[in-house]
């Protein structure tokens, strides 16, 4: 299993592509894939078909994933690097922008 420097629940910041400078939450992250679906960004129409739960139907708008690698950790309003370190027996991520620990 691979590891990512950017997990759920981070604030990032899109760096390539069609979304580029848009900012949001890590929803999920898809690690065989090494995708990541953030909230607010690359949004896609899906057809939804009637069902018992929803027996409307229609078009429904839903996130898209992305790859990590157009993905930047962002720290006060600012994309970081993001670096590893052990600390009291313990390995975290720091912004080696700040030299603080996330």
């Amino acid at each position: 299993m691979t590891k990512f420097k950017i997990k759920s629940g981070d604030v990032v910041l899109v760096t390539a592509g069609e979304n580029k400078g848009k900012q949001g939450k890590v929803l999920k992250i898809i690690t065989d894939k090494e995708m990541a679906v953030v909230e607010g960004v690359n949004m896609v129409s899906k057809h939804k078909k009637p069902s018992a739960t929803n027996p409307q139907g229609g078009i429904e708008k839903m996130e898209a994933p992305l790859h990590i690698s157009n993905l930047s950790l962002v720290e006060n309003g600012k994309p970081v690097r993001v670096g590893f370190r052990i600390e009291n027996d313990k390995k975290i991520r720091f912004s080696k922008k700040s030299n603080k620990a996330i």
